[in-house]
C-alpha cells in the first residue's frame, strides 16, 4: 500500500488546498488516484483529437487540462495559486503560457525548426512553465502530440515504444532528456519522444 499524496521521486507536491481538491472520496491510495486519472486523461485524448482544435489557443490549452482532469480535481485547468518545486513563479504562469503559445506558433509559421523539434520544444516550454498545480508533463506531451498531429506528424511514443524499460527507468530516461533541453540540449529529448 502507498500513501495517497505519496509522490514519486520529481514529482509536484500538492498543497494541502489543492489535496483538499480531489472530487472521489473513496480515493485510499496512490493507486487508485492513478487509474482515474489515467481514465479521465484517455477521454480528454478522444475528446482532443476527435475535433479541430488550436493548440496555440490559451483557452483551448487550459480547456484540455480541465477535460484531463475534471473528474479527479476540482482545480482542472485552472493556474496555479503556488509555487512548486519547478516551474516559474506562480504570479507570471499565465503571462508565460501565453509567450509560449506564441513561440510555437511562430516556429511554426517560420519553419524554425523541423516539426518534431517544435513539438518537442512546445512540450518542454509548457513543462518548464509548469502552469498547473500537477499533471503537467502529461498536458504537456498530450499537448506536444496535438501539435505535432496537426502539423501532419505521428504521436509521440514518449519512451513507450522501449518495452524493455521499467517505469522508473523510463520516468527517469525523460527526467534527464528534459533536464538537457534545460541546458538548450533538446537532441535527448527529441530522441525519448519518439522512442
Amino acid at each position: 500500500m502507498s500513501d495517497l499524496f505519496n509522490e514519486p521521486n520529481d514529482a509536484t507536491p500538492l498543497t494541502p488546498e489543492e489535496r483538499d481538491g480531489l472530487i472521489p472520496s473513496h480515493v485510499a491510495l496512490r493507486g487508485e488516484l492513478n487509474e482515474l486519472e489515467q481514465q479521465n486523461i484517455l477521454a480528454a485524448s478522444v475528446w482532443a483529437f476527435g475535433r479541430k482544435r488550436d493548440p496555440f489557443s490559451e483557452a483551448f490549452a487550459l480547456g484540455l487540462h480541465k477535460r484531463m482532469f475534471d473528474q479527479v480535481w476540482r482545480w482542472a485547468g485552472q493556474f496555479r495559486t503556488s509555487d512548486k518545486n519547478i516551474g516559474v513563479d506562480h504570479r507570471t504562469a499565465q503571462v508565460r503560457l501565453r509567450q509560449a503559445l506564441d513561440d510555437a506558433r511562430y516556429w511554426v509559421d517560420h519553419n524554425t525548426y523541423s516539426h518534431d523539434e517544435i513539438a518537442v520544444r512546445f512540450h518542454h516550454a509548457l513543462v518548464f512553465i509548469h502552469p498547473f498545480p500537477n499533471g503537467n508533463g502529461r498536458w504537456s506531451r498530450l499537448m506536444a502530440d496535438l501539435l505535432i498531429a496537426s502539423l501532419g506528424g505521428k504521436r509521440f511514443s514518449w519512451g513507450g515504444a522501449q518495452t524493455l524499460r521499467s517505469a522508473d527507468e523510463t520516468r527517469r530516461a525523460y527526467i534527464a532528456a528534459l533536464r538537457a533541453a534545460d541546458n538548450h540540449d533538446f537532441a535527448p529529448l527529441i530522441a525519448f519522444a519518439r522512442s
